[in-house]
């Protein structure tokens, strides 16, 4: 399994439009495009969302077929993760699905939604067999609890774990606190001690949050998809400002968990 990027780039999401931001990429080519000056700026990675023609989050496998061809065409080094969230249109079997068509390198996962119409006995060993890296996406406490079920439980396979823990929701007036992530990371690394993780936070801390997953050993994922300001709380001008941000810090390493 391909280690996680330092900073992965979630550039818009499944929600936001270009009415939020004028930069926030809606097609495929404004995704790869995005991605390039993501790259230059230092993401390893992108995260990334698909959307319809009138602009609705879709898991499409054709869709995403086009975008690792044209993400290997244009930034071949930078790795693609696509994303299985259902945003409430999708269920469980159509979210499997969609990673079985497309068998991508990598894809995250929210283990609340993949179980949500009960236990899965054979989609992560088959994705673990098929190679794809899966990035289990934690919104708390009660999904590392979850997590921790299904790896004792023998549907989750034991060996190398990816994770990212959310820091905050959709919310108005979104807000995450930095000092909640210590707890999250103590809980996980009691269920995988190597855990590959990061974290992403919603609203004007997420610069404040990423330092703290930084401290902690972790990574970032940071875009549009959560913020779309600036440490300073100015609008940020488009994805690769905030990467550029986030690239610049450094551990303090005499920060305890």
């Amino acid at each position: 399994m391909t280690d996680l990027p330092r900073i992965m780039v979630a550039p818009n999401g499944a929600r936001r439009t270009k009415a939020d931001h004028p930069h926030l990429p809606m097609t495929v080519e404004d995704t790869v495009a995005t991605a390039q000056a993501c790259w230059k700026a230092g993401a390893g990675g992108l995260h990334a969302h698909v959307r319809d023609a009138s602009g609705a989050h879709v898991l499409d496998a054709g869709l995403y077929r086009e975008l690792l061809v044209e993400m290997a065409r244009s930034c071949p080094d930078m790795q693609v993760q696509i994303t299985t969230e259902a945003v409430g249109r999708y269920t469980p079997h159509e979210q499997r699905q969609l990673v079985r068509d497309v068998v991508p390198a990598a894809v995250s996962v929210s283990i609340r939604e993949m179980l949500a119409d009960g236990p899965v006995p054979d989609f992560y060993h088959w994705a673990r067999e098929a190679g794809i890296a899966v990035q289990h996406i934690l919104y708390g406490a009660d999904d590392i609890a979850l997590l921790a079920d299904e790896r004792t439980a023998g549907r989750i396979p034991d060996g190398p774990l990816q994770a990212l823990i959310v820091l905050g929701r959709y919310t108005t007036g979104q807000y995450s606190d930095p000092e909640t992530l210590a707890p999250l990371v103590a809980q996980l690394q009691t269920v995988a001690p190597a855990v590959d993780w990061a974290a992403c936070a919603f609203g004007q801390t997420e610069t404040a949050c990423l330092q703290r997953a930084f401290d902690l050993g972790g990574k970032a994922r940071v875009g549009f998809e959560n913020n779309l300001h600036s440490a300073a709380g100015t609008l940020a001008p488009d994805n690769a400002a905030r990467v550029a941000e986030i690239a610049a810090l450094r551990p303090k390493t005499d920060v305890q968990g």
